[in-house]
């Protein structure tokens, strides 16, 4: 990409023209600054401050730094809210504070008052009991199956043939006179009466 100045001198160039002291004075040449992410990828911005523009400077072009928090190689975060909107340059958090809260954590936890072994005891305690009275049941559903399988079983059920009850046909219509389809279904049937 070619600065200003130099775009005019060759603009003058093509077309025969003197630029003036005074339009070159008016032409400045913008410096941007740049730094370098800890991963190694190089940014831009006028100025590193909040409400500067920031972009990725890539070969070809210039992106605008996407939304997040970006570690920039002295050890200062770079916060961007608005995309290639610089909202804030901080501080990294140190780690020996965290260490430090997590070693207090750590010696809080470490020991348990009498209160808390007190407690802990009647919970085994409970737990002991449960066990041992499904043990006990356990022991109960034993004993009962086997008084159940020692009993005799009951005498199987036979059946009683006196108890039948003998059915009495009955017929409809036998003393009546004898109808011609009565007739030609006999003849049919070569039943003849």
């Amino acid at each position: 990409m070619k600065n200003p100045l130099e775009m005019l001198k060759e603009i003058k160039s093509v077309l025969g023209i003197e630029l003036s002291e005074d339009v070159q004075d008016t032409v400045q040449e913008t410096k941007l600054a740049q730094m370098t992410l800890e991963n190694g990828t190089i940014i831009e911005a006028e100025e590193f401050a909040p409400d500067a523009e920031v972009f990725i400077v890539t070969e070809e072009d210039k992106i605008a730094l996407p939304v997040g928090e970006y570690t920039l190689e002295d050890g200062m975060v770079l916060v961007v809210e608005a995309e290639g909107i610089i909202k804030e340059i901080k501080e990294a958090t140190s780690e020996e504070v965290v260490e430090e809260e997590v070693e207090a954590a750590e010696e809080e936890m470490s020991y348990a008052t009498k209160e808390e072994l007190a407690e802990v005891k009647s919970m085994i305690e409970e737990i002991k009991a449960m066990i041992k009275d499904k043990e006990e049941m356990a022991a109960i559903e034993e004993q009962v199956k086997e008084e159940l399988s020692s009993t005799p079983a009951a005498a199987p059920l036979k059946h009683n043939p006196e108890g039948e009850a003998k059915t009495k046909k009955v017929t409809f219509g036998q003393n009546r006179p004898q109808s011609i389809q009565d007739r030609v279904f006999a003849r049919i049937a070569n039943i003849q009466k």
